[in-house]
């Protein structure tokens, strides 16, 4: 090949394998009046960021060309609070009535049309006793439950 076609070439190819990666989009509604989310503007953007790649990690799982969009209406993080510093607070883990909960409404489409949606309110009450891939990760607990969900109401749904 020539040399000077190569660049071209690999350039071509990442745009049409970027095209078969699901498009996530993450919403948060209302972020202010949650129930359980970090209290500092910048812990909170970071909580984001967070859950957002890990929507997207999960997306990667979809069909080619199927684009899932999620709305986070309610969070409730694992544990309670704990103000220790103006700075950073501290979460610890009871176990009891401390579980993670997550209320969230999602969609996924294809070509513009709507192949699924639902809303569901998830909870994980045996959230300390439960193997946990996601155990050395921030939200793990979350994370966790999250994963469940998409691997049984969204993945075996397919």
């Amino acid at each position: 090949m020539h040399r000077h076609l190569r660049p071209a070439v690999v350039a071509l190819f990442c745009l049409a394998t970027g095209a078969a990666n699901a498009a996530v989009t993450v919403n948060y509604v209302n972020t202010d009046k949650m129930t359980d989310v970090p209290r500092f503007d910048t812990e909170r953007k970071s909580m984001e960021i967070d859950f957002r790649e890990f929507f997207e990690e999960l997306a990667k799982k979809l069909p080619a060309g199927q684009d899932l969009t999620v709305d986070i209406l309610d969070i409730d993080l694992a544990g309670e609070v704990f103000p220790r510093v103006p700075i950073r607070d501290v979460r610890v883990t009871k176990g009891s009535y401390d579980f993670p909960r997550i209320h969230l409404r999602y969609r996924i489409e294809q070509d513009g049309k709507v192949l699924r949606s639902g809303e569901r309110e998830l909870a994980d009450r045996n959230y300390q006793l439960n193997v946990n891939s996601y155990r050395n990760e921030m939200y793990s607990y979350e994370k966790q439950m999250l994963g469940e969900w998409f691997k049984k109401d969204i993945l075996a749904a397919q």
